[in-house]
């Protein structure tokens, strides 16, 4: 924690220690991160002792710590160029910077400043951090079925092309296949919804 002396007019009273706890879902969240190929890596402002601590009791490997806003946008563009894309969650005044400077961003809704809700790309308005994994996984979905229908897409248009080609294929046929596979495609993105 950090250390505060506490006086009065008549002296010093004597020491407190002040020191942030972890959200109860916080260290679950993490290992599930960590199960889903996310590196974690925690940027604070916090003393190197109290970071330390923290990020054992999370389940962090690496940490920053006593790092100014600045240092944050300096951490998130190293790590952007030694890892790729880098994504940062934060809900401080001092993170709006490197929400900004990350390639993904999010900020949890009621308990984070204006300036990270504002800043960030996502956010989460539930306060809850289990919501994050689930962002993760669901967003690896999307960009598997959007793949999914390009495919499908294509393939239809092609086969479509290849008969016309050849002389099998009328008009009716094309803006049957045309009008099927925005069906599927449709339907195909909708199983999104039972996840």
């Amino acid at each position: 924690g950090t250390t505060v002396g506490v006086s009065a007019p008549n002296g010093p009273l004597g020491w407190i220690r002040l020191a942030d706890q972890p959200r109860p879902e916080a260290a679950t969240v993490i290992a599930q991160l960590h199960d889903l190929g996310i590196e974690t890596i925690m940027l604070t402002g916090d003393n190197r002792k109290t970071a330390d601590a923290m990020a054992r009791e999370l389940g962090i490997g690496d940490q920053r710590s006593e790092l100014l806003p600045a240092d944050k946008v300096s951490a998130i563009a190293e790590l952007d160029a030694r890892h790729g894309p880098t994504g940062m969650v934060g809900d401080g005044v001092n993170d709006a910077p490197a929400l900004a400077a990350a390639r993904v961003s999010i900020a949890l809704g009621g308990i984070s400043s204006g300036a990270a809700i504002e800043t960030a790309d996502i956010v989460l308005m539930a306060d809850d951090l289990s919501r994050l994994p689930w962002l993760i996984r669901h967003s690896r979905k999307t960009l598997e079925r959007i793949r999914q229908n390009i495919a499908i897409a294509l393939s239809t248009k092609l086969i479509v092309l290849i008969l016309a080609l050849l002389g099998f294929a009328n008009l009716w046929m094309a803006i049957a296949a045309d009008v099927g596979t925005s069906l599927v495609v449709i339907a195909n993105a909708m199983r999104l919804l039972r996840d």
